[in-house]
């Protein structure tokens, strides 16, 4: 922890590496932005193994391989390899498409520590139409069976809205039949596509509650046989999220490109400046860039975040949020009920429509093909 004028600056215990925003899926809430980075534009392994060495020196002690579908890279293992090199915990965010049990034996011989792949719904049908990929589903449990086969914990993830809410059950049989120790249950967060999906997504608040007390009984059902973690639905809550604990504060994002982001949607907020990790070192980002600084700390609050209770608890909750439902960064997070802009959530929460889904792109087989020879 070091002081840097007004702001207490943090290491960073997490990294999320965005090896790649290529993917075979086309999920609705897909959290990548509308504009993706091009793939002849991508960090190679040479440049990963370096950002991961200076993010072990920075104090970062696990590293989130995602995308994107990161089994797209080509040079996956070697990267993998880079992360074990630099002493950080590598935990392999795959979509379960795209990644062939081949590849995935030589990430476990390379160092591999932990994989999570998310699953869309229980019933086939279903899931495969929300990832816009027939054979998804199929493909997800044979390569979470094989995760399990190598030895790797498993991790299971689940998506939760208004289509496959009332299987949140079914879905947490799915990850114990699997072999999974854990199963993070998150309701869908309203940036990137989700936000242009966002009528197609909302549940109803009934459906909220019941789920929220499903997830409690789970929870008993299964002590000592699953870890369930579950993320509260920011429209209907009545504080908002710790979003990443703290802007600038414990965890940081490096995009396919190089840019290094606070959180995984920072760059949906105009006029921040980030800095590449091609240009700068990895820690002179962290403490010095102003995209990092920019809500740093608790000076950048306005009323009534100022001067709350909770203002180290919650910080003033998710700055993209705000920024999307507000126009402004700085304003207090509408989800939270003490928030001049509460009724906009409300409102919006009410906006549902059974409409199609918005995918990011048409899936093919040609481009599953193509994921599959990396």
């Amino acid at each position: 922890m070091a002081s840097d004028g007004d702001q207490t600056v943090y290491k960073p215990l997490g990294l999320l590496a965005e090896l790649t925003h290529r993917c075979p899926l086309g999920c609705p809430y897909c959290s990548n932005p509308p504009a993706l980075d091009r793939r002849d534009d991508e960090l190679d392994a040479v440049t990963w193994a370096r950002v991961f060495r200076e993010a072990a020196a920075l104090g970062v002690l696990q590293v989130h391989l995602s995308g994107g579908e990161p089994g797209a890279r080509r040079d996956l293992v070697e990267i993998v390899a880079a992360a074990r090199t630099a002493g950080l915990y590598s935990n392999l965010i795959t979509s379960g498409v795209g990644l062939t049990t081949a590849t995935l034996g030589k990430l476990a011989d390379a160092g591999l520590d932990h994989v999570q792949i998310s699953i869309q719904d229980s019933i086939a049908a279903s899931a495969d139409k929300i990832a816009g990929y027939d054979g998804a589903f199929a493909r997800k449990n044979a390569l979470g069976r094989e995760v399990v086969r190598l030895g790797l914990p498993l991790t299971i993830n689940v998506v939760v809205h208004r289509a496959n809410i009332e299987r949140i059950p079914d879905m947490v049989d799915r990850a114990l039949a699997l072999g999974a120790t854990r199963v993070e249950i998150a309701h869908a967060q309203y940036y990137g596509w989700a936000l242009k999906n966002r009528a197609a997504l909302m549940p109803r608040r009934d459906q909220v509650e019941r789920a929220a007390v499903q997830v409690e009984d789970l929870r008993r059902l299964h002590q000592g046989r699953i870890v369930i973690d579950a993320v509260v639905p920011d429209y209907y809550a009545r504080f908002p999220k710790p979003c990443v604990g703290g802007w600038g504060r414990r965890s940081l994002n490096v995009t396919p490109s190089g840019r290094v982001l606070p959180c995984h949607a920072a760059e949906s907020i105009t006029g921040l400046e980030f800095w590449n990790v091609r240009d700068r070192a990895l820690a002179d980002i962290w403490m010095n860039s102003p995209a990092c600084r920019a809500f740093r700390g608790t000076d950048w609050m306005p009323e009534p975040c100022a001067s709350c209770s909770r203002r180290d608890i919650d910080f003033g909750g998710c700055r993209c949020q705000a920024f999307a439902l507000t126009g402004n960064a700085a304003a207090t997070d509408p989800v939270c009920q003490f928030s001049p802009a509460h009724h906009l959530v409300a409102d919006l929460a009410a906006d549902q429509a059974d409409v199609p889904y918005d995918y990011r792109r048409q899936i093919t087989r040609a481009a599953l093909a193509k994921a599959d020879t990396a």
